[in-house]
């Protein structure tokens, strides 16, 4: 049986995604949709990863009367991001609910309404304000089950873009997942791609934990292949992105494309480099991260956040003790600097983590600078 093109609402648009440059830049250019077959071959539909997010929340909200979306702007506005495009029309303002500019406020309510059996989805414009928020996350989402002696689970959501845009200076460019994944009781995930984007927030609106999905903020624009009907992608699971036998390189989030585009400059030097998308950071798929480095012998973790307490602290440590005798080199990390983040743009693009910084990195753990 041939499957169907994907339908989607009209007011939706496509884009397509380019990269112009080996820093982590993404540029779109309005596009008309195709159908996913040319000629006779067959392949899954492509959508952007915006679009994949707004599908995913249209499902669950059809399979689930108690979800519901809150957050600055994702009614009327359709979201500052355009991920809740048509979702007030759709389902009402009940259930898509603009909120004053209160952080704290919103993100409280939801806790109070997950306590009660109601699964919400709270939109943050920027994670940059969700430290607004920070006393709801961490001190009641994040401790209810516990504090409770597990009478109250808190099935929620956190969500909304993270990391360096363009130009966005030192309040709205931080990559803040560490923050969230050292407190017990949250889940953390950050998709890199559209299917995974769409599987990971479908996951996360069925868990009985809080989830917080960490959206890159350059990446709405990506298109890339989403699978049709039914797509989950479990909390706490990796995915090997590229093979490789010399070098892995372990990231998440919009890094991943960073990693790839490195990978690819590598294997021109001969050089090939694995590189493994962690998807979820807490709870994190240990074994992936283990086997990938038994197989390579030397790692690097890239990672958009800086260098302190960040998550490629966390790996490393791990590294050094569960895999420490198959170690060749030190595993390194490339991060942003430990700097706030300038507004100039040529200070901006040395802030940043970049493919040079990545292949460098590479080439110093094969002991080749």
């Amino acid at each position: 049986m041939r499957p169907r093109c994907r339908t989607l609402p009209s007011c939706i648009p496509t884009f397509t995604h380019k990269s112009t440059n080996t820093a982590d830049s993404f540029s779109t250019e309005e596009t008309d949709r195709s159908c996913p077959f040319i000629g006779s071959a067959l392949r899954m539909p492509e959508l952007t990863y915006r679009q994949a997010l707004n599908e995913a929340l249209v499902e669950e909200m059809e399979r689930d009367d108690s979800v519901f979306l809150i957050g600055e702007e994702v009614g009327e506005y359709d979201g500052a991001y355009k991920v809740s495009k048509g979702l007030l029309d759709r389902f009402g303002d009940q259930r898509v609910v603009d909120t004053p500019i209160s952080e704290l406020g919103f993100a409280g309510l939801s806790v109070g309404a997950a306590m009660v059996g109601l699964r919400p989805i709270v939109e943050f414009m920027t994670f940059n304000f969700s430290v607004l928020a920070l006393d709801q996350v961490l001190h009641s989402a994040a401790k209810m089950l516990y504090m409770s002696g597990g009478q109250f689970n808190i099935p929620m959501v956190f969500r909304g873009p993270t990391g360096a845009a363009l130009q966005l200076a030192a309040q709205h460019s931080q990559a803040l997942e560490s923050w969230y994944a050292h407190a017990p009781g949250i889940k953390v995930v950050a998709p890199a791609t559209p299917a995974d984007a769409k599987g990971l927030l479908k996951s996360a609106i069925r868990d009985d934990d809080p989830v917080v999905v960490m959206e890159g903020e350059l990446l709405y624009n990506l298109r890339g292949e989403v699978p049709e009907g039914e797509h989950l992608v479990p909390l706490g699971l990796a995915d090997l992105k590229r093979e490789g036998d010399h070098v892995s390189i372990i990231t998440h989030g919009k890094m991943v494309h960073l990693a790839l585009q490195a990978a690819g400059r590598l294997e021109r030097d001969g050089v090939e480099a694995e590189v493994l998308d962690l998807r979820s950071l807490r709870p994190l798929d240990v074994d992936a991260v283990l086997a990938s480095v038994r197989k390579t012998n030397r790692a690097i973790y890239l990672e958009e956040g800086w260098p302190y307490a960040g998550i490629g602290a966390q790996i490393v440590s791990t590294i050094q003790e569960e895999a420490f005798d198959y170690l060749d080199a030190p595993v390194l990390r490339v991060t942003q600097a430990d700097v706030p983040m300038p507004y100039a743009k040529n200070l901006e693009q040395i802030a940043k983590p970049n493919v040079q910084r990545v292949v460098d990195a590479c080439r110093r753990v094969l002991y080749r600078d």
